[in-house]
This record gives C-alpha cells, sequence and structure tokens, in this order.
C-alpha cells in the first residue's frame, strides 16, 4: 500500500504514539508485508525469530517490539504492539466507508460493460470495457477489472484476508487495506471467493479462465492463461505462473510457488513449491507417474503379506 504522499517518520510515528530510531524526516512512502516490500515501505515485525528477516529485508522502515542495532539506511518504530499499530495505520490511510449506493459514485465503468441487478460495486472500483458482470457479484472498494471479463453470479472480490494473530482473549484479525485485480479476459464461475491483498494486490492475469466456487487467498497472483477448475482452494501469497492447470478440488499451502505449465491433478494437496512443465497427483502431491505406481505397489500389500504366510 502507497501512501498518497511522502510522509516524514515523525508524523507516522504521532498517529501510532510510538518513538522512532532514525532522522525525524526519513521519507516513508507506504506499508507492506514482508514478501512484497520495496524502498520507503514500513515492514512490521513483533517476534525475536524474524527480527532478521524484517531488517534485512527491502523495506526501510520496521515496525518492531524491541529497540535494536538499526541498520545504516534504515529508521525504526519502536512499538509495545506492532501487530496492532499496524492495523491503526491501515485504519488511517484505507479507512472502511459505509456505502451509500449499490454502485458507488466513485466507481468508473468502462463503456460496453453491462451490470445485471443486484451487483454492488465499492468505493473507487474501476472496471474496464465490454465486461459481463452477473447478478449478485460483490466488487469490494479499489478493485481494478480489465477488459472483456466474465464474473459469474455470487462471486465475491475483495473479501479480507484470512490473517490473525492469537490472543489470550481471542483472535485479532490483521486488517486488509490492499486490492483485488483483474486483468483482461478474465473469465470468473459462480460463488466464488477472491480475498484482496493485505497491502498489497491479489492478481488474476490476462486470459486465466476460473472455474465455480474457487477459492483465492490474499496476496495471491495468478500468472496468464491459467485453468483453475471447481472447489480449487488457494491458500494466501501463493505465485501461479503462466499456463498452469489445475484440475478440481486442489487444494495448497501458502507461500508457494507453481511453475509455468503445471497441471494439478485432482483433489491433489500442494505442500511444497512445484517445477514447472510437470503432471502432479496425490498429496503430498508428486510427478503423477510416480505417485501411480506408489498407489500400484500399496494395493500389494494384501497380496505379499498373503504369500508370506504360506
Amino acid at each position: 500500500m502507497k501512501f498518497p504522499k511522502v510522509y516524514p517518520i515523525k508524523e507516522i510515528a504521532a498517529i501510532i504514539d510510538c518513538d522512532f530510531v532514525g532522522d525525524e524526516n526519513f521519507p516513508v512512502h507506504g506499508m507492506n508485508e514482508i514478501h512484497v516490500v520495496e524502498p520507503g515501505d514500513i515492514v512490521f515485525v513483533d517476534h525475536p525469530k524474524y527480527y532478521d528477516k524484517a531488517l534485512q529485508s527491502a523495506a526501510t522502515i520496521v515496525l518492531i517490539n524491541k529497540e535494536v542495532d538499526c541498520p545504516e539506511g534504515k529508521a525504526l518504530l519502536i512499538s509495545d504492539d506492532p501487530f496492532r499499530d499496524f492495523n491503526k495505520l491501515t485504519k488511517h490511510f484505507q479507512p472502511f466507508k459505509a456505502a451509500g449506493a449499490a454502485i458507488a459514485p466513485t466507481a468508473k465503468i468502462g463503456e460496453g460493460t453491462v451490470i445485471q441487478p443486484n451487483v454492488v460495486v465499492g468505493e473507487n472500483v474501476t472496471i474496464g470495457k465490454n465486461c459481463l458482470i452477473y447478478s449478485n457479484v460483490v466488487i469490494y472498494d479499489n478493485a481494478v477489472i480489465g477488459d472483456n471479463v466474465i464474473i459469474h453470479a455470487g462471486t465475491v472480490l475483495g473479501a479480507d484476508a484470512f490473517y490473525y494473530k492469537k490472543r489470550p482473549e481471542g483472535f485479532d484479525q490483521l486488517l486488509s487495506g490492499g486490492r483485488v485485480v483483474i486483468k483482461d479476459n478474465v473469465g470468473i464461475g459462480a460463488l466464488c471467493t477472491i480475498d484482496r491483498g493485505v497491502t498489497g494486490d491479489t492478481t488474476i492475469g490476462e486470459g486465466s479462465k476460473i472455474d465455480n466456487q474457487v477459492h483465492i487467498g490474499h496476496d495471491t497472483v495468478i500468472g496468464k492463461k491459467c485453468l483453475i477448475a471447481a472447489q480449487t482452494g488457494i491458500a494466501g501469497c501463493v505465485i501461479i505462473e503462466d499456463e498452469v492447470t489445475i484440475w478440481g478440488q486442489v487444494g495448497t499451502t501458502s507461500g508457494i510457488t507453481i511453475g509455468s505449465k503445471a497441471v494439478l491433478l485432482a483433489q491433489s494437496g500442494i505442500s511444497k513449491s512445484l517445477e514447472g512443465g510437470k503432471v502432479y497427483f496425490g498429496y503430498p502431491a508428486e510427478e503423477s507417474r510416480e505417485k501411480l505406481k506408489q498407489l500400484a505397489h500399496i494395493k500389494r500389500i494384501p497380496e505379499i503379506l498373503e504369500k508370506l504366510k504360506k
């Protein structure tokens, strides 16, 4: 998430009422999760296990719960609860606005686009030319939709990320201030859910086609001309490269990469990154020929046991 202007760190510290280390005019351009940070961004860290990762990341401002040695060219925001204060910044720079109309007056809708009854289009949404949006679709604030996109009934674009911190009193949600970005010529089936990024974008690449009842988690990036069949669940922060085919009821863990032109057969469970250009099956997913050989051997176990008894 980029701020509307560059702020000095002393102003950011005042918003969240915390101390800082560094020049009071140190420039702050925005805030992001660690996997998408850039110079000028704030990243937060609240566990010693991840201090080094945050301090050595591309982020130049680290929101941290302990004063530590500050790397050269960076600044620190010292907070007793970085998770809480990251949320404060999201609320400040991306506040929730109650809808005053089914289609927000700030939405921009391209020529030739058809929007069926009962669609909700949020603030600052951009929809391109010649799109078809069927009934009961909900498009949350700030989403960007390209040209020639079809979205079928009941789909939701931009719900919050499934991201929580466990506290003694229950679960505290990390607020989402990112977007959903749908490129040109994408097709999205009925009753799909595509969550927005926490601070960045969840992106569906040009020409990709998504079947009914597919879930795509926050900050996931899907490449060009991918095919994703029904009831697939893709976790957050996944990268799916171009021309990947995913068959029905596949599930993935978060933070992995699926290489270009990979094929994931139905009901596979993806627990780690996979190389492109191969066919995978099973849980944990392996190359399909190897996995099918393993299953064939397993089926022979009763026969082998009977022979051993004789």
